[in-house]
């Protein structure tokens, strides 16, 4: 059985890496076909082109991986079905399931292949090249994110923050405004007003702070202090700052930390959160597309059906990346919960791959 397992993922790896190699030309001449012209018209150096191409490469393979999976595990089992190879090992006495096991180990280490690929290569090629556009192409000055103006928020125990003003180069924030509310009356119980806040010792200190108490919505006093130090403000510095890379420019873990920044200042989450969620369960994408290869390895030499199966294999896989996208969508848009939006997809089409695996094996 060694033999065979190691002539099955020999004749795969080798269509696999022609076909990767094909790909990475394919998409690579259409994005220069597409992008080339803009980037020569903003006045971009043969260098800089030649760099933002090369760092594309890493998110072009991340993108098209599940497609070369397929394509190569089709071409395989339609080599075995031509030759009748297929028809040898399965009257040698070895199930179906058996003989593609060597593909399904490659698939596995595969995906996670792919998942370390996109968290530790691709978010730092994307960085790299979008510094290269918007810097060095596009001449436009780095967007300040230590530096923002209204924001509003919703802190612990339901405190609602209006921050005027957050200077994150010198941890200070300007026109504090933050109302508590009783859970269960839901009238304000007491109001704090501040005209600064410095970041000292670890602590927001408050300067020129009136703080005003109500009593069933009525105001019953008020006290005024030169310098104070309020418990309920639960943020610190670094949650303000706005981060400067997009989702795909970051690791799992940078991600996670940022959601939890954003969360913290009540900004909108369900886009990162669903692109978190990706970060885990595309990767698999190349081990559960591997699965629509399988039947193809039954049709007969003759079968007018290989190629029918052949594009239904492609039209399987063009149906998955429809349907991530559409789930993506709906995540964005807060109408499917971002883990559901992330792997409903990758649980649909496991049952169905599993289910032609079944079928082929009978």
């Amino acid at each position: 059985m060694k033999l065979l397992d190691k002539y099955i993922l020999r004749e795969y790896v080798k269509t696999f890496l022609i076909i990767v190699f094909a790909f990475a030309v394919l998409f690579l001449v259409v994005d220069i076909s597409d992008r080339m012209p803009r980037l020569i018209r903003k006045g971009a150096t043969a260098e800089n082109i030649t760099t933002y191409f090369l760092l594309r490469l890493p998110y072009l393979f991340l993108l098209t991986s599940p497609i070369v999976v397929l394509l190569s595990g089709l071409f395989l089992m339609s080599t075995l079905s031509k030759y009748n190879e297929s028809i040898a090992i399965r009257s040698a006495g070895i199930s179906v399931l058996r003989m593609v096991t060597p593909l399904i180990w490659f698939g596995l280490f595969f995906s996670i292949f792919i998942l370390i690929l996109g968290d530790f290569v691709l978010p730092g090629a994307e960085a790299k090249r979008q510094i290269i556009y918007n810097e060095h192409i596009k001449g436009q000055k780095v967007e300040d994110k230590k530096m923002r103006s209204h924001i509003h928020y919703l802190g612990k125990d339901n405190n609602l923050y209006y921050i005027g003003f957050f200077d994150g180069y010198r941890n200070l924030l300007k026109t504090i405004d933050i109302t508590q509310i009783d859970e269960t009356t839901r009238q304000v119980i007491r109001k704090i007003t501040s005209t600064n806040a410095l970041w000292k010792d670890e602590h927001w200190e408050f300067h020129n702070c009136y703080i005003r108490n109500f009593r069933n919505g009525e105001f019953t006093w008020a006290e005024h202090y030169d310098s104070v130090t309020i418990p309920e403000v639960d943020v610190s510095p670094q949650d303000f700052i706005k981060s400067a890379k997009k989702p795909i420019s970051m690791n799992y873990f940078e991600l996670k930390d940022y959601i939890a920044r954003l969360r913290k200042i009540g900004e909108k989450i369900s886009k990162e959160l669903v692109q978190l969620h990706l970060k885990i369960s595309f990767p698999f994408a190349n081990l559960i597309i591997l699965l629509f290869s399988v039947p193809l390895v039954t049709a007969s030499s003759r079968s007018r059906g290989r190629g029918l199966i052949f594009g239904l294999g492609l039209l399987v896989c063009f149906l998955y990346l429809s349907a991530l996208r559409i789930c993506q969508s709906l995540g964005y848009n807060e109408i499917l919960s971002p883990l559901v939006a992330a792997w409903l997809p990758n649980i649909v089409f496991s049952i169905l791959g599993i289910f032609f695996v079944i079928k082929a094996e009978i």
